[in-house]
């Protein structure tokens, strides 16, 4: 079987049992609690078809390893495999006749989003189909790009979760938070630094395909145009629900950069 064979099975049994899933419990983030483990079996399983010998392709795996870890932990710590559904879920939901959603779940959740987790995994079969490039120096810095910036992530998903325990503390003790919002560190500079990290890890694995194929004109790009694609959609809905919440988040989408962090009046005060 080749690599790519081997991937697209592992596709569809994920998108059957997802599908299947969601259909039994009425819930819908299921593809979310495969979104940190699909790429680490896929860009696993195309490593492992060449026995591991390849030395780009091992630490391809390794990166999306540690990518999968910090963001599994990420999710696991928020209830997210634990019956917890995203909350955009129920809305996406009553804005929709049942048929409507059930399509909207097929086609969208099930198949397109573990499709886009394919398609951000296939630098990995650059590296396996030019695998007599040497690894070299660009290989190396990189990965340390890829390094900085899942410390980036890791550094703001703290961030939000110290703010949100905080705020969940004071309104279990009968307060009212003074921010509803984390606006502080590295929200400063950007209303979804986690977003921008996150989009910077997978330009990083599509740079190191490129670098194994000795040019930066290859069809892989299309994962990671298509996930920077999901997230404008993502942000633009999520933001929506944060004014219908927070009224005051104007404000904050005013003074601060939507994702690329950039300094702004909010950041110098």
């Amino acid at each position: 079987m080749t690599p790519l064979y081997t991937v697209f099975v592992t596709y569809a049994v994920l998108c059957a049992g997802t599908w299947i899933l969601s259909v039994v419990t009425n819930e819908h983030s299921w593809v979310d609690r495969m979104w940190s483990i699909a790429p680490v079996l896929y860009v696993g399983e195309i490593a492992g078809r060449a026995h591991f010998h390849s030395v780009r392709l091992n630490v391809m795996a390794l990166l999306v390893l540690l990518w999968g870890a910090r963001l599994t932990f990420n999710l696991a710590r928020k209830g997210g495999y634990s019956g917890t559904e995203d909350y955009r879920w129920p809305v996406l939901r009553a804005s929709m006749k049942p048929w409507q959603f059930q399509l909207f779940n097929i086609f969208f959740i099930v198949l397109y989003q573990n499709f886009l987790l394919v398609l951000i995994s296939l630098p990995a079969l650059n590296a396996y189909n030019h695998q007599g490039t040497s690894f070299n120096g660009w290989d190396a810095l990189l990965i340390v790009f890829f390094i900085l910036f899942l410390a980036g992530e890791t550094f703001a998903d703290q961030e939000q979760w110290d703010f949100q325990e905080s705020k969940k503390g004071i309104v279990e003790h009968g307060g009212t938070p003074e921010e509803q919002f984390v606006t502080t560190g590295l929200f400063k500079f950007s209303r979804h630094p986690n977003y921008f990290f996150e989009l910077a890890q997978w330009w990083v694995l599509f740079l190191i395909g490129c670098v194994a194929a000795d040019s930066v004109v290859q069809r892989t790009i299309i994962g990671p145009v298509l996930l920077v694609l999901l997230f404008v959609g993502s942000t633009k809905f999520t933001e929506k629900l944060s004014i219908e919440k927070y009224p005051e988040y104007i404000n904050y989408q005013k003074s601060t950069s939507s994702v690329v962090p950039w300094i702004s009046k909010n950041s110098l005060s």
